[in-house]
């Protein structure tokens, strides 16, 4: 029998399991039901599925996996004007209260009640058909393929994190850590004007795909063993001509390492944005943060704005995310893709959509 929203559930760490659940009903005037055709997987995903938490967020009942989705409008509520039955469209997976201060003041990705896409006890939308409020559902260009606009969540998290540095044309750039979203920030900041994007990474493989990528230049720590990291600061500016510093630099991996050496290579009142999360607690050079008067972001997410702008970054040509997909399975198969994550095969798996007679 043809299912009714057949969704991919977490049960318990390592326990995923297919299971067919009512469809979702719209509960607002103002909310569509989207058949869900492409999803990508995350490292948080994958965190979940091994761990059965992130942090504080403890997944503590059945969970739907996924959050990086696009697909086709199936309904919409009687209020709805900006979008229809028939449209596709990227989904931005987080829902703010659209009351609180954050909210109010345009950063409601730091809503504390924001009600998030496969983070407990929300669930995702590895499923047939998921719900959002209409203003969460990106229209995609002609020229911007289902796949893309997938790919559309990453590369917003690359969009916001960017506009955190306050990157500006003719700048340089430094990314510690070229994932998915290390490569995006690359990216991003090309399209942003940057004049010098410098990935490091200790994965070759990672950085020789980065410099095709976007990357101007990369520095790989590994071929400096038992160098400190204000050593390693020093060797990047000078191997890139950063002759007073690099004006921005970005974490995106979480390391210890990477950060000290990232602020040891900013110039003086140079811009520093941490992206990736590891440790809760660092060692950190913060004599070196206060001489120099580095501006300190950290950056969560995106905001206002951001699933707008990098949906036009690629349908104008300015981001090209098509070189990242490097997998691709059935909705069958779903848990395949969260191995060869798992294993660092590839940079973006995704999941195909659940057949219409599935």
């Amino acid at each position: 029998m043809p299912s009714q929203n057949l969704s991919f559930v977490l049960k318990k760490p390592h326990e995923v399991t297919f299971e067919d659940r009512p469809v979702p009903e719209l509960k607002s005037d103002r909310d569509v039901l989207v058949q869900v055709k492409i999803t990508g997987i995350c490292g948080s995903d994958v965190h979940y599925w091994q761990h059965g938490r992130i942090g504080d967020f403890v997944v503590k009942a059945p969970m739907v996996l996924g959050h990086e989705s696009s697909g086709i409008i199936a309904k919409v509520g009687p209020a709805v004007t900006t979008v229809k039955v028939g449209q596709q469209v990227a989904l931005e997976p987080g829902i703010p209260c659209r009351y609180c201060v954050p909210c109010k003041a345009g950063k409601y990705n730091l809503c504390p009640d924001m009600k998030f896409a496969a983070t407990p006890p929300y669930d995702g939308t590895l499923a047939k058909f998921y719900v959002l409020p209409e203003d969460f559902c990106v229209p995609l260009p002609e020229n911007v393929s289902l796949e893309e606009g997938a790919l559309v969540e990453p590369l917003s998290v690359g969009v916001h994190i960017m506009k955190q540095a306050e990157i500006k044309p003719g700048q340089s750039i430094v990314v510690f850590g070229v994932g998915p979203i290390g490569l995006l920030c690359c990216a991003v900041a090309r399209a942003f004007g940057a004049s010098k994007v410098i990935a490091v990474d200790i994965n070759q493989d990672r950085l020789n795909f980065a410099l095709k990528y976007a990357a101007t230049g990369t520095f790989n720590p590994m071929t400096q063993v038992g160098k400190s990291p204000a050593e390693n600061a020093e060797t990047i500016n000078g191997l890139f001509r950063l002759t007073v510093g690099a004006d921005v630099a970005v974490d995106a991996s979480g390391a210890q390492q990477s950060i000290v050496t990232a602020i040891h290579a900013l110039r003086n009142g140079g811009t520093f944005v941490q992206a990736g999360m590891g440790r809760p607690d660092i060692e950190f050079p913060i004599v070196t943060m206060c001489c120099k008067e580095i501006t300190m972001k950290g950056s969560f997410r995106y905001g206002p704005g951001d699933y707008k702008l990098a949906v036009d970054l690629i349908a104008t040509g300015k981001v090209s995310v098509k070189e990242l997909v490097t997998g691709r399975v059935k909705f069958g198969q779903a848990e395949e893709a969260f191995n060869q994550v798992l294993g660092g095969k590839g940079i973006k798996v995704l999941i195909e959509g659940v057949e219409d007679d599935a």
